[in-house]
């Protein structure tokens, strides 16, 4: 479930109606297990999501990690921190990144400071959750340039993966649990989606 919450900065030069959110703001924050993320000056906090919602991102993350370990060629992450800019912080479920884009992305405090490569978030159940999901975060990552979108849905095993075309993200497929999961950025990967959805 996401909620919103008004920020605590009232002094930020925002129109009047609108008041924003910092990556600032989030130290205020409680450590309470929630997820914070900013995007476009806006909170979302999500609440520890279901068993299956962390297994199915288990599985992206163990294929991503376990072929780029044969192949040199980048970093697979869960739940890493996304800081794009002042307004847009994000912690996508998992993602890949080259190992060029790795080395001029990584800040100190262990962020990537621009886009992954492959972006790929797990839907939550409930209406703001999709939304965020399927509107919101595709925006922001088509925006900041990222090179694919992975959307899945494990209550009805099915994968939409978005491509960059044109400048902007499109829906490229969509994959379901009988098929088998392959992208161009990923020389000879391929993963059965039942291995991911199992």
């Amino acid at each position: 479930m996401t909620q919103a919450i008004a920020p605590p900065n009232l002094s930020n030069n925002a129109p009047e109606d609108k008041l924003l959110w910092t990556s600032a703001d989030l130290e205020l924050l409680p450590d309470n297990g929630n997820r914070y993320e900013i995007i476009d000056g806006e909170l979302y906090v999500t609440r520890a999501p279901h068993w299956k919602h962390q297994t199915t991102c288990g599985n992206f993350y163990f294929e991503l990690k376990a072929w780029s370990k044969i192949t040199g060629l980048g970093y697979a992450a869960v739940g890493a921190g996304i800081i794009f800019g002042n307004k847009d912080d994000v912690i996508p479920d998992v993602v890949w990144v080259s190992k060029e884009k790795y080395e001029a992305l990584i800040d100190d405090a262990g962020h990537l400071l621009g886009t992954p490569d492959i972006a790929i978030e797990v839907l939550s159940a409930g209406t703001d959750n999709e939304k965020r999901d399927r509107e919101v975060k595709l925006k922001l990552y088509s925006s900041q340039g990222a090179l694919e979108y992975w959307i899945a849905d494990w209550r009805e095993n099915k994968l939409q993966i978005y491509r960059r075309e044109n400048g902007i993200l499109k829906l490229d497929m969509t994959l379901f649990v009988s098929d088998t999961l392959t992208s161009p950025l990923l020389p000879e990967f391929s993963c059965p989606l039942s291995q991911i959805f199992e």
